[in-house]
C-alpha cells in the first residue's frame, strides 16, 4: 500500500489560533501556507496541541476542513480524530475522511483507562467505520494507559492500521515495533527532543509541536537523516535542543503559541484550563529562538 511508505519527514502538530475566544480562519490558513512554504512534510490539526479537548466538534470539523482545503493536497494532512469515547472517534474519523484527510490521527483513550483488549477494540471500530489510514497514538502521560507492542502488532493486521506516533519517550520502543510489525510499519515520534534518536533507531518521522516555531529547521534535519547525514542532522539539533526545552517548560501548546506570537503570526491566545506562558518561560522561549536563528 503506498500509504504505508508516505507518511515521512516532518509533520507539524499544528497549533489552533484563537481571536477574542473564537477560532481566528485567517491565521489559521496563512500558518498552513507558511508551514508548507518552509518545507514541513505533512500537517496535523486538532491533535492535543491544537487545543481538541477544548474545541467544540462544529469547531474541531471546521479546522479539519480548513487544513485540507488549505494544503490542497502541497503535502499530507493526518487529522486528529481521538476521544476517550469510541463512538465520538469514530464520528470524527468519519468526518476527517468524507473531508479529505490522507489519514487519522487517533489517540489511545485517556481517563477511562482501557485494558488492552480495550484499546483494541476501540481501533477496530474506527478501523471498520472509514476506509483511510490510521496512525495510533500512544501517548502514556497523558493518557494512563499505554498499548503493547503485542496490542499493536494485532491492530497491524486490521485494513487501516498503518503506524504509530509513539510518544513513550522509551527509544527502545522503536526497535522492538519494527521486530514485531516489520519496517513498512509507519513510526513517528511524538517527543520532538528524542525524535533524531528515534530516526537512528528506524523511525520514519516526528510530528512535531517546535516545527510550528522552527519548521525550516525541523523539516532540514528529517532531510539530513534520509541523506544518511547524521552529523549534518547533528549540527540542526545542536540549533533546537533549547527550543525544545523551553517550548516544554509549560504546556507544548502554550509554548509554540508563545513563539508564533515572537514571529507575529497569530494572537497569542489559549482556552481554559490552559494558560499563555508565564514571564520567565517567554524570555527562555525568546532566547531558545534567538539561539536557533529563527528570530534575531
Amino acid at each position: 500500500m503506498a500509504a504505508k511508505t508516505k507518511f515521512r519527514g516532518s509533520y507539524t502538530a499544528l497549533v489552533t489560533p484563537f481571536k477574542n475566544g473564537a477560532l481566528d480562519e485567517q491565521a489559521f490558513r496563512s500558518l498552513v501556507n507558511w508551514q508548507i512554504e518552509q518545507g514541513t512534510h505533512g500537517l496535523v490539526p486538532v491533535g492535543t496541541t491544537g487545543e481538541s479537548p477544548t474545541l467544540s466538534h462544529e469547531e474541531h470539523h471546521k479546522v479539519v476542513e480548513w487544513c485540507i482545503e488549505e494544503a490542497k493536497g502541497r503535502v499530507p494532512v493526518i487529522a486528529g480524530a481521538g476521544s476517550n469515547s469510541t463512538r465520538e472517534a469514530v464520528e470524527l474519523a468519519r468526518h476527517a475522511e468524507k473531508a479529505g484527510a490522507d489519514a487519522v490521527l487517533v489517540v489511545t483513550p485517556y481517563y477511562n483507562k482501557p485494558t488492552q483488549e480495550g484499546m483494541y477494540q476501540h481501533f477496530k471500530a474506527v478501523n471498520d467505520a472509514i476506509g483511510i489510514p490510521i496512525i495510533i497514538y500512544n501517548i502514556p502521560p497523558r493518557s494512563v494507559v499505554d498499548m503493547s507492542v503485542d496490542t499493536m502488532s494485532r491492530l497491524y493486521e486490521l485494513d487501516n492500521i498503518v503506524g504509530v506516533k509513539d510518544a513513550t519517550a522509551n527509544l527502545g520502543r522503536v526497535s522492538q515495533q519494527r521486530h514485531a510489525m516489520g519496517p513498512d510499519f509507519i513510526q513517528l515520534s511524538g517527543e520532538d527532543m528524542t525524535a533524531l534518536a528515534y530516526m537512528a533507531a528506524g523511525g520514519h518521522g516526528c510530528i512535531s509541536v517546535v516545527s510550528n516555531v522552527a519548521p525550516k529547521l525541523c523539516s532540514d534535519l528529517m532531510g539530513a537523516v534520509f541523506a544518511g547525514d547524521y552529523p549534518g542532522a547533528l549540527k540542526i539539533q545542536d540549533r533546537l535542543v533549547p527550543l525544545h526545552d523551553a517550548v516544554f517548560k509549560e504546556p507544548g501548546v502554550a509554548g509554540a503559541k508563545h513563539g508564533l506570537t515572537l514571529l507575529g503570526r497569530i494572537q497569542e491566545e489559549v482556552r481554559l484550563p490552559l494558560m499563555t506562558v508565564t514571564e520567565p518561560t517567554g524570555k527562555a522561549i525568546r532566547a531558545a529562538m534567538v539561539h536557533a536563528g529563527v528570530i534575531n
